[in-house]
């Protein structure tokens, strides 16, 4: 007999079947035994009525593997409205000890140190899993959106030789006695690929060995990358961008549903046009409005961020908003400066609900204006970087989404860690 999944159940009304999963929960009656089994599909409902069975049955501990064999018969009550009756059992394999919380309840009753370091059995608790799944629904989005717009998926390094980009603090390795580095980013690579397929993008993981201990970064997290060569400037890259993110939430509508009912979420819509604020405009809105001293300032704070958020609902009602023109001396070297005033640059970032999400803009394509921007370094470090260069690039950019700070914020929990697997921190190397 094939094995059929709990979310199936409900095709297969009269019919006999073959579940298999974890014993998710057991709830004893005086006349009757409800076993809650749990796959990778959902959960389904058991029900034991014979004495001996349900004898036997009685001291399995929570996530004992089982398999059950049932008739599939309508109930109300039951998950999806069926459940499995006169059950034949088999335990195939049994936890050696019951696990460190209840994995039954809406919420683990546990805090997040905890979770983190039982991560192997946190993760299969469907509100955790949701999180997870929601992830790979928004990279699935990533990938289908780039790919209908001509991009091509590349797979770059992730340890190079030099700590280049923009001084930012790495990760230093030894690769076979030689002094190596984890990448910061596929900034440069993509790049270069541009030279190749004009349009490239990346899902992969990135290195920041910067000491922050908030609730916002990680130490390593997966960045979804992309590069488009033949721009005008950085505002067709905020147009493939808004793009990207409507198939991002349209994947998770579509492949993650069954999630969505795990987690209080409330899916965004991306308007047509994402409502853009200049820098400078918006440190003089904010100032206005809050008394806090922000102009002149060459970044936004996180409670500046707060409120452009709060005016794009207000105002727009959006949960998104560009910010454009940034400091060209914020920015790093391969920013594009604003040809109408070389103090600010063809720069962006998006802020979702408040928060910075996505950082993007357009580079330098001009061996010369690398050369200028680079005065003062040692070449020889960017060498390969600068051939793509050399021999002719035309006008690109592009943008880079946190793939945790987006489902974080997207499920608006608190921590970003909730969002990440495992997560890398400053102080967390291990499960």
């Amino acid at each position: 007999m094939e094995r059929t999944l709990a979310a199936e159940l409900s095709a297969n009304a009269g019919q006999r079947v073959r579940l298999a999963g974890w014993l998710h929960h057991q709830r004893q009656l005086a006349q009757v035994t409800f076993l809650l089994l749990r796959d990778r599909s959902g959960i389904a409902q058991v029900v034991l009525t014979d004495p001996a069975d349900r004898e036997a049955l009685a001291e399995l501990l929570a996530e004992t593997v089982v398999e059950v064999e049932g008739n599939v018969v309508a109930n109300d009550q039951a998950p999806a409205g069926v459940e499995l009756v006169d059950p034949k059992v088999a335990v195939l394999a049994e936890p050696a000890a019951a696990p460190p919380f209840e994995l039954r309840r809406p919420k683990v009753n546990a805090q997040l140190p905890t979770l983190l370091d039982h991560a192997a059995v946190s993760l299969r608790h469907p509100a955790r899993r949701a999180l997870a799944q929601i992830g790979a629904a928004s990279a699935s989005g990533f990938r289908t959106a780039l790919d209908r717009a001509g991009f091509i998926e590349v797979f770059t390094p992730k340890v190079v030789a030099a700590a280049t980009e923009n001084g930012a603090n790495v990760f230093p390795i030894d690769w076979f006695g030689r002094r190596a580095y984890l990448a910061q980013s596929p900034q440069f690579y993509k790049q270069i690929m541009v030279g190749v397929f004009e349009r490239v993008y990346e899902v992969g993981p990135v290195f920041r060995a910067e000491p922050h201990d908030t609730v916002r970064h990680l130490a390593e997290y997966l960045s979804l990358d992309a590069e488009m060569g033949f721009i005008h400037d950085h505002h067709d890259v905020m147009r493939v961008l808004r793009d990207v993110l409507s198939a991002m939430v349209d994947a998770i509508a579509d492949t993650a549903e069954p999630a969505l009912r795990h987690i209080d979420l409330d899916l965004p819509e991306v308007p047509a046009h994402i409502p853009t604020v200049d820098f400078d405009s918006a440190q003089h809105m904010i100032e206005a409005s809050t008394g806090r001293a922000t102009i002149g300032e060459p970044d936004l704070s996180p409670p500046d961020e707060r409120w452009l958020g709060e005016w794009a609902h207000t105002e727009h009602e959006s949960d998104f908003v560009f910010v454009t023109g940034y400091p060209i001396s914020k920015r790093p070297f391969y920013t594009q400066p604003d040809p109408t005033n070389p103090a600010a640059s063809n720069s962006f970032d998006l802020l979702f609900r408040g928060l910075e999400l996505v950082t993007g803009g357009q580079r330098l394509h001009r061996y010369e204006d690398y050369l200028d921007a680079l005065q003062g370094q040692d070449l020889d470090l960017f060498e390969g970087y600068l051939e793509a260069f050399r021999y002719g690039m035309p006008a690109h950019g592009g943008f880079a989404i946190g793939l945790e700070r987006w489902v974080a914020r997207l499920a608006g929990v608190s921590n970003v860690r909730e969002a990440t697997l495992f997560p890398r921190d400053l102080h967390r190397l291990t499960p």
